[in-house]
């Protein structure tokens, strides 16, 4: 028999590991909550046509499909081939919270109050090749707000990265860019057919660099003369004043182009009356996500010495109407939370204390004092005390170990004489040192 394995780019997580990970869930959805945003859930399967088509070529390759049962994918696949409709794969895993929540609203349209703020933490799959900070299993947690078009939006999202960021320590940058800008600059270098091309190739300019999305672009078939016009968006430094001035003049006579930039400039505006601080937040006009179904702001956030980004989103005019609601406008965000677990691990990001999972351990000593115990146990878990008494008579070396592996802040012993007496003897694992307290004493000791 081969030793067992679990799927390259997925990942166990052990009880230290994901004392950490609900460190992040907690601080994220706190955060969320603070801001009037409500939590849903959706399946991890959804009908295989709800997804294809929402993510562009890219994406739709890397969605999880799954065989029907009884279903045979040699045939199928010939089938396929003959054009006639295969059967294999009707349902698929979920591939981001977005479409999956578009999908939930217009199904559940007549029992939601618009605009409708939700928060989703669950996971996703994508059939990527597996990397640092990339994996085909992995956790998003998303906030979005759909039946709105106010830019106040856009604005709440960067008051909500922001915050996020400072409770979990994370020195990172928020890019902003808009999809009406990315249009404008299109028009202009005579490749308005061609969108879809050139913000692919530019959604992997922090990767691949000025070099690797030419290359691409002339893959795709764009012209050199556009490619030409193209490149002073490339060295677009400074400022954002001084990157919007400069957009004013490479597109600011075309309609599409002067809306983006007008959007840029309201949002910007506007976090300044929010105590967002100016060099927190960076225009990139080579920002894209390469998702088809972004309209208007998108953003993005990026840490120094990681190589992908930890939270991205966007507005979608209307992803809705792809399932029957029309002009429905939403706009949101998702955090990584691999990624930001990841980030925090590297650089030392989490409380000293983090790994501390157990308040007070009791030692057993036998039958008649771990039923003694027992009481005591009730007490303190009453006082929100985590608390265990070790199962076992066994060895003090043995038990003091299990005590030192579960973070333990305190050990207890009740023998025959602190029976007797009504005191416990405790000892400050952090300290080592040991005192007589009463439950009542423990008790305050441990809620201090």
């Amino acid at each position: 028999m081969s030793k067992p394995s679990i799927p390259k780019g997925t990942r166990d997580f052990g009880p230290k590991e994901m004392v950490k990970r609900n460190y992040i869930f907690d601080a994220i959805s706190t955060v969320f909550q603070k801001y009037g945003y409500r939590s849903i859930e959706t399946p991890a399967m959804e009908k295989t046509e709800t997804l294809l088509g929402k993510y562009g070529e890219e994406g739709d390759r890397l969605i999880f499909k799954i065989l029907k049962r009884g279903a045979s994918l040699e045939k199928d696949l010939q089938k396929s081939k003959n054009g006639k409709k295969a059967t294999y794969a009707e349902e698929a895993l979920r591939y981001d919270l977005t479409v999956p929540f578009a999908r939930y609203v217009v199904q559940n349209q007549n029992d939601i109050s618009f605009p409708f703020k939700r928060y989703q933490i669950q996971p996703v799959w994508r059939a990527d090749r597996p990397q640092k900070g990339r994996y085909r299993e992995f956790y998003q947690c998303d906030v979005d707000v759909i039946g709105s078009n106010s830019l106040l939006n856009e604005v709440e999202l960067v008051q909500i990265m922001d915050e996020v960021l400072g409770k979990l320590n994370i020195n990172a940058k928020i890019k902003l860019n808009n999809r009406k800008i990315l249009a404008g600059i299109a028009e202009v270098i005579g490749e308005s057919d061609r969108m879809i091309d050139i913000t692919v190739a530019l959604d992997k300019f922090d990767k691949v660099g000025q070099v690797g999305v030419i290359n691409e672009l002339n893959e795709k078939g764009i012209s050199s003369k556009a490619i030409t016009k193209l490149e002073p968006i490339f060295d677009f430094a400074g400022t954002n004043e001084f990157k919007l001035e400069k957009l004013e003049v490479l597109i600011g006579t075309t309609d599409i182009g002067r809306k983006g930039i007008d959007e840029v400039q309201s949002i910007l505006k506007n976090l300044i009356a929010c105590n967002i601080k100016p060099d927190s937040i960076e225009l990139d006009i080579t920002l894209a996500r390469g998702l088809n179904y972004y309209t208007g702001a998108i953003f993005e956030v990026v840490c120094d010495d990681f190589p992908s980004s930890i939270c991205g989103g966007g507005r979608y005019d209307d992803l809705t109407g792809i399932f029957g609601l029309k002009d429905i406008s939403g706009v949101g965000i998702s955090f990584g939370a691999d990624r930001i677990y990841d980030v925090m691990d590297d650089q030392n990001l989490f409380p000293q204390n983090i790994e501390t999972i157990l308040d007070v351990l009791f030692v057993n000593f036998g039958e008649k004092e771990a039923l003694y115990c027992l009481g005591l146990l009730a007490q303190l878990r009453a006082n929100e005390i985590s608390s265990e008494l070790y199962p076992d008579s066994a060895k003090m070396k043995k038990q003091m170990k299990y005590a030192n592996e579960k973070g333990a802040r305190k050990v207890v012993m009740v023998g025959e004489t602190e029976i007797a007496n009504g005191i416990l003897t405790v000892k400050d694992m952090e300290t080592g040192e040991q005192a007589s307290l009463t439950i009542e004493q423990l008790i305050h000791s441990c809620v201090v």
